[in-house]
């Protein structure tokens, strides 16, 4: 008769048996910060479940897997594929493989991500983080090599060198269009980990005497739905915007429909653009104006960072470029 396989415990099983999150078992296991009482819980619960956290422990660094572990939030965002395909192609040159986990850009999924590289004693992480800083401290810790790519952790990580696009560059050279345009009523549509390019977009109408209005910054979750709905939302109800600036290819393809759907025209109802340029950007009707932003150049860079040896730079910038096509046009009062 075969014998079941007994499952091995992991330490999401230690987090939910503590009622803790993933990261504070990370934490706790490692040595890091945490009440008294979460330690005891987190203990209590390792010992009752006979978890032998050996990744985390005094054998990290002689246990070392190789490879290169890479997150992003969604890995059929071109932009996101793109930016994989650098970190593949860069990867490939060093002899090294990639292991790529998809987030959701949902702190608790990356949470639960990141100790699961611990457990495989991952050499060296890029991710695109979803915003919980506090979440890296064990990786830090536990000596393996992180990069960030497209984006910071918020709040921010000081050890964690990472490759950006100019964000703020872009927006202020699309506000500056936007408003040559005569556009006032211009909105913005962004999602979790935008907050540098909120408070670009806010700065440069601010620079150029135009009100911000925080009703017209409007948030959306990390899915399609949630970026439609947030479109629609706004079309429907401040129909004096004259002008969309979208802080992603999602957001923007929800922003197209939405105006489809509700009658409103691009660009002599609405002027619109995008961040990231996208191989249907060019392909709609009318084609978008965008940012472009050079994914595959971020995912290879921080690859180069991530693989190379010596000292590394706290911040590789790279520059992004406003694409003039046809969605934007001058000012005029909805009929």
């Amino acid at each position: 008769m075969q014998m079941p396989v007994q499952r091995r415990t992991t330490i999401k099983d230690v987090a939910e048996a503590a009622g803790v999150g993933v990261a504070t078992v990370s934490r706790v296991l490692s040595g890091g910060s945490a009440s008294a009482e979460t330690r005891e819980k987190v203990l209590a619960a390792a010992a009752r479940l006979d978890y032998h956290p050996s990744a985390l422990g005094r054998n990290l660094r002689q246990r070392r897997t190789g490879g290169v572990g890479l997150l992003v939030p969604d890995i059929t965002d071109s932009f996101y594929a793109r930016l994989a395909d650098g970190v593949l192609s860069c990867a490939r040159s060093y002899g090294e493989p990639v292991t790529i986990g998809v987030t959701g850009d949902d702190p608790e999924r990356e949470s639960e991500m990141i100790g699961t590289l611990i457990e495989q004693s991952m050499d060296r992480v890029i991710a695109v983080p979803s915003g919980d800083g506090d979440a890296w401290d064990p990786v830090l810790r536990a000596g393996v090599n992180v990069v960030f790519a497209s984006r910071r952790a918020e709040p921010d990580v000081p050890d964690v060198p990472a490759v950006l696009a100019d964000d703020r560059g872009g927006v202020r050279t699309a506000v500056e269009y936007l408003t040559g345009l005569g556009h006032r009523k211009i909105a913005f549509l962004a999602r979790r980990g935008q907050s540098q390019r909120v408070a670009a977009f806010t700065g440069a109408l601010k620079a150029l005497g135009v009100p911000v209005e925080d009703e017209l910054v409007v948030h959306a979750r990390a899915s399609r739905d949630s970026a439609y709905a947030a479109a629609a939302g706004l079309l429907q109800r401040r129909p004096d915007v004259t002008a969309v600036l979208t802080g992603g290819n999602i957001l923007g393809e929800a922003a197209v429909l939405a105006a489809r759907e509700l009658d409103v025209r691009v660009p002599r109802d609405v002027s619109l653009i995008m961040f990231d340029d996208v191989p249907w950007a060019e392909l709609c009707s009318p084609p978008l104006t965008v940012i472009a932003q050079p994914a595959q150049d971020i995912g290879y860079r921080a690859a180069e960072l991530v693989l190379r040896q010596g000292r590394r730079p706290r911040t590789v910038m790279l520059p992004s470029e406003l694409v003039v096509r046809a969605s934007c046009g001058p000012r005029r009062p909805r009929q």
